[in-house]
């Protein structure tokens, strides 16, 4: 029993140090699994290959209108990879899509991986034209992290929005992330 509310209690301590610029994100996802979806998150995102060749699915479409333009800069407000949130951000791409949370069991073993950010529509095996609702089951063929390509997944959040691919500095460590899929509409701010 001690060991249980000693892990409870340090598990707090590490959701709630983690998650305090989150409040945006909060909205669409479960409240009373929060804080353990939030630690999983962080360290699960430590095999996402933050850079990337820039390609992009098939079908995927440019934005008509985004509010952020190829080649502007915007502040990052997201916190789902360290050293983003505060990052200034260079937009490379921006694209019209549907965006999902995922919870997946990687391809490769190891622990599931809950409410992954961010897959998009065109990221997933026969889509189709239609968005999938929260608890479907799909097949991923994203490859932002090891494990991802092929993994069985299922939808845990929705939303039709502008996506945007990005250019930033980690301010964790100083590393430049090129072509950086995906940043929300939300999660940017004018500069």
């Amino acid at each position: 029993m001690k060991r249980q509310l000693l892990f409870l209690g340090m598990s707090a301590i590490i959701s709630l140090s983690g998650c305090g610029n989150d409040s945006n994100e909060q909205t669409h996802e479960g409240h009373l699994q929060e804080p353990k979806q939030q630690e999983m998150d962080h360290s699960d995102h430590s095999q996402m290959d933050h850079s990337s060749s820039g390609e992009v699915p098939e079908g995927l479409k440019d934005a008509e209108k985004p509010t952020y333009k190829v080649g502007s800069q915007a502040m990052m407000n997201a916190d789902h990879m360290d050293g983003m949130d505060g990052a200034e951000a260079t937009i490379v791409g921006a694209y019209d899509t549907t965006v999902y949370t995922v919870s997946y069991t990687p391809t490769t073993g190891g622990e599931k991986v809950t409410n992954h950010k961010w897959v998009i529509h065109e990221e997933i095996e026969n889509a189709g034209d239609e968005a999938f609702k929260p608890g479907a089951e799909v097949t991923l063929k994203a490859d932002h992290m090891k494990g991802m390509d092929g993994a069985e997944a299922v939808i845990d959040s929705a939303q039709q929005t502008t996506v945007y691919m990005v250019d930033y500095t980690s301010k964790a460590d100083g590393e430049k992330v090129t072509n950086h899929k995906w940043v929300t509409e939300s999660e940017l701010t004018p500069k």
